[in-house]
């Protein structure tokens, strides 16, 4: 048992780093968790094997004596007339009943309670669980995805399946309900409610699922439904402290809301199942919501026909560049205005995941600069872990930036490091500008602002993960080894405002990303200034 407790101990540190909480917010740190479960799984194995073992042997104990005790209690004095049954009598109370009780106290949950209290310092916390919760909320939103096409695992592109019981639906809705999100807090109940009427048993009573879901519909504005709901808790439990009060509330509203009207009777309440157009969805703070998301499903996209007539493929060799003589790089048109371009074959599998490699160490949660105070914060809108790679770290890393100058024809020397990014569950990057609109960044002084971005496709992504451009209806998906290349300012330094753009929910897969922008200072002749703002 030592001897496994220390080869699992071992074994976890070389997979894991202590957890800074926000693991949700990575799929590749994420996949260290799935060795760390696994390990536990076979210390809980060794820990049930060693418990059998200890029954067997107090088992076997018992059947010994019960026999012998049976033989000495029929005839004491004949049994100890024998001298060696009193000398082994002797024996096994001063000795082997020692023993046994030694055995009976050996605890050999000590190993196993060990290595938990040893790996817990890398498990996820509270604030993961309610993140990736809240990411599958986005999920649904984003993809006009119903409640049960999660329970049921029904999603694009899913190699494994994976199911959600009532217990956890329910936990997704007393979350959301705790947020006060009544919207998301009415779809898990419903179907909480929904999966407990089918059949399935569940450790959450159904009275509890009726409590949340009554008052969240409430919340939502439906009292003949709030009524509807509430008394079948009555009915479950007429004792239930709450229901009674909420029902004769709820009933002395819709009577008012009906004198109010002129109405004297009240309509049945609505009997059709809750679904995700049953309410409307809450308005929010980000007023492109709906063109960002339909975008993000592949709709609503401004590709005509005379536009897609303006897009072409082309060789490029870096104006002879030697290094893009002999391979030239292969690059398509993806938009004609703004001009966003997509090279083909832009890195190998090899460079990837060496990038991924280097990076993975030093992922942490990626910020934003605040638009008020400029200091580099988390924001719930960036939902990814980022690294930052230097030329010096790897060969690899000198060589990618190099390209990435041959290719563009724009210096590198004052661009920012690689930033490496993982999406975890859901992650995205809301609608943002790459160049800065605050003047005054001390970082603009030096090398100026972020004149062009270059983002590096590191994997495919099964479902989501799209680049979207709201603005004007673009859409580029994700295609491991290529990368895409946009000016975020116009000849004349001015901000190009078309060029906001998002990164959509990660619905399923992993989405690797690397970016270099490309800063102002040291183009001057290599992308002249324009006569005109907007050139």
């Amino acid at each position: 048992m030592a001897t496994f407790l220390m080869l699992t101990l071992v074994t976890l540190s070389s997979f894991c780093s202590p957890a800074q909480a926000e693991i949700f917010t990575s799929i590749g740190q994420m996949t260290d968790l799935i060795f760390t479960e696994r390990e536990l799984v076979q210390s809980l194995k060794e820990y049930i094997e060693a418990e059998e073992s200890k029954l067997e042997a107090v088992k076997s104990w018992a059947n010994k004596l019960d026999l012998l005790t049976r033989a000495s209690t029929s005839d004491p004095e004949g049994f100890l007339a024998h001298p060696v049954n009193a000398y082994k009598l002797m024996k096994r109370l001063n000795t082997e009943w020692s023993e046994l009780e030694s055995l009976v106290l050996q605890d050999p949950s000590d190993g196993f309670i060990s290595n938990m209290s040893v790996h817990r310092q890398y498990f996820p916390d509270e604030e993961d669980e309610k993140g990736a919760a809240k990411a599958l909320m986005r999920l649904q939103d984003t993809y006009k995805l119903d409640s049960e096409s999660f329970s049921k695992g029904k999603l694009p592109g899913v190699r494994y399946n994976a199911l959600l019981t009532v217990d956890d639906c329910f936990d997704m809705g007393k979350l959301a309900y705790n947020e006060n999100d009544y919207y998301h807090s009415v779809l898990w109940m419903q179907q909480a409610l929904r999966q407990m009427d089918s059949g399935e048993d569940a450790k959450t009573p159904k009275a509890d699922i009726l409590d949340y879901l009554s008052y969240s519909v409430y919340q939502m504005g439906d009292l003949p439904r709030a009524i509807e709901l509430t008394r079948r808790l009555v009915a479950i439990d007429p004792s239930h402290q709450r229901a009674g009060g909420n029902l004769r509330y709820f009933e002395q509203l819709l009577s008012k809301e009906l004198r109010d009207r002129g109405r004297s009777e009240q309509e049945p309440a609505d009997e059709r199942p809750i679904q995700l157009d049953t309410y409307e969805r809450p308005k929010d703070y980000l007023p492109e919501r709906e063109v960002y998301e339909a975008l993000c499903r592949g709709e609503g996209v401004k590709m005509t026909t005379k536009r897609q007539s303006r897009l072409f493929c082309r060789y490029r060799d870096g104006n002879r560049n030697p290094r893009l003589l002999l391979k030239p790089m292969k690059e398509e048109d993806e938009w004609d205005s703004p001009h966003i371009v997509r090279f083909l074959e832009a890195l190998s599998d090899e460079e990837i995941e060496k990038i991924k490699e280097l990076a993975k160490p030093k992922l942490a949660r990626a910020t934003v600069r605040d638009p008020n105070t400029g200091v580099l914060t988390v924001a719930h809108y960036r939902v990814s872990k980022s690294a930052w790679l230097e030329g010096e770290d790897d060969p690899v890393i000198e060589r990618v930036n190099q390209r990435i100058e041959d290719i563009t024809g724009l210096t590198v020397d004052t661009a920012e490091l690689l930033q490496v990014a993982n999406y975890g569950v859901g992650g995205q990057y809301e609608p943002h500008y790459d160049f800065s609109r605050r003047p005054f960044d001390s970082n603009l002084k030096v090398d100026g602002n972020r004149l062009a971005t270059y983002l590096n496709y590191m994997s495919d992504v099964e479902a989501g993960g799209a680049t979207v451009f709201p603005d004007f209806g673009a859409v580029i998906w994700p295609r491991k080894g290529t990368a895409v290349f946009w000016y975020n300012l116009f000849k004349s330094g001015e901000g190009d405002y078309r060029t906001r753009h998002a990164a959509c929910p990660v619905l399923v897969g992993s989405k690797w990303v690397s970016n270099k922008w490309i800063h102002e200072r040291g183009q001057e002749f290599r992308r002249p200034c324009g006569l005109t703002e907007v050139d």
